[in-house]
């Protein structure tokens, strides 16, 4: 199992793009625990250090925390990649995926976990930004709103 694993994303990391390689497998990180395990590979193995590469990398480190079986190590996952996620916000507060990050990590975190101060900035923010970004972009961030448990059907409506 684990050699197909490994062959598929050693496949996707050949014929995609670096950034579209994280994307797609980020949006399908939440489907299961193999997904999840793949895209914490896949960002793990990426050397850009720009900004959305970091905030994936710190989103895998977020994740990690859902399939470990190490109880110990779960509430440091989340704490250093949450950190992690934050500064780089902070630092390029006007970059819609980085937020987009964020708001789908702190959709998927549980409650009890406290992470979720900026589920409403996020979306406004991505609601009100999401006509100024390239067509690409508009659809990750369509297929995203699509699964969203924050958006209402009319803000899904908005995105055309």
């Amino acid at each position: 199992m684990k050699l197909i694993f490994s062959l598929v994303t050693a496949f996707i990391l050949f014929f995609q793009s670096d950034l579209e390689a994280l994307r797609n497998s980020y949006a399908k990180a939440n489907q299961s625990n193999a997904n999840t395990q793949s895209f914490i590979t896949i960002a793990e193995n990426q050397t850009g250090s720009d900004a959305l590469t970091t905030g994936y990398k710190a989103a895998a480190q977020i994740m990690e925390a859902k399939i470990t079986t190490e109880k110990g190590k779960r509430k440091s996952f989340v704490k250093a990649g949450a950190t992690r996620l934050e500064s780089i916000i902070k630092s390029n507060p006007n970059t819609i995926e980085l937020r987009l990050i964020r708001l789908s990590v702190q959709e998927n975190i549980p409650m009890i976990v406290g992470y979720r101060g900026s589920i409403k900035d996020d979306k406004a923010f991505i609601l009100n930004n999401y006509s100024k970004q390239s067509t690409a972009l508009k659809n990750y961030i369509k297929r995203f709103a699509l699964q969203s448990k924050s958006m209402t059907e009319a803000e899904k409506a908005t995105l055309k």
